[in-house]
Order: C-alpha cells, then sequence, then structure tokens
C-alpha cells in the first residue's frame, strides 16, 4: 500500500491498516526505526491498571455513590492504594 504526503508533511493511514491496528479518530500512533531503517507503526494503548480499565475509566459513575470532589482526586491520584504517600486518604474500593 501507498500513501502521498502533503506539503505539510502528512500522510492519510490507509483503510486496511487503521482497521488492523485498531486505529480511529484521534488514536495515538508511534513510529520506531529500527537499525536497518525499516520504519514500525504502532498503536499507542493508553496505561492501563485494575482489570484492564484506566482510572478514568473506573472514576465513570462515581458521582452517584456521592464522594466528594477531594476523595475523587485522591483516587485519580492513585493515594487510596499507597500507605507510603504522603496524600494516602483511604477510601471504598471502586
Amino acid at each position: 500500500m501507498a500513501a502521498i504526503v502533503t506539503t505539510k508533511g502528512q500522510i492519510t493511514i490507509p483503510k486496511a491498516v487503521r482497521e488492523h491496528l485498531g486505529l480511529s479518530a484521534g488514536s495515538q500512533v508511534s513510529f520506531d526505526i529500527s537499525p536497518d531503517g525499516t520504519v514500525i507503526l504502532r498503536p499507542v494503548k493508553p496505561p492501563t491498571t485494575n482489570n484492564g480499565q484506566s482510572r478514568a475509566a473506573r472514576v465513570r459513575g462515581i458521582i452517584e455513590k456521592q464522594l466528594t470532589t477531594g476523595k475523587i482526586m485522591d483516587f485519580l491520584r492513585d493515594y487510596a492504594h499507597d500507605e507510603q504517600d504522603p496524600g494516602f486518604n483511604p477510601m471504598p474500593s471502586l
């Protein structure tokens, strides 16, 4: 498959490649250059925790549990899991 580079240095990733990599609008990709000059395009996966969910995904819907903003921020900063952290503030598991 071929693509044309625009004057701004942009290309359109062919649909078959986007589908193969699971890319959609807003997806991030990385470009790695190997010693032989081959360029490898890889999808960038967001960091995840607990059962493959990101912290943001785990906090979705937490407001109905009536937690304070401070407790939500502690959760997002992962203070609830690290007793050595100066911001440690135990809270119910999500």
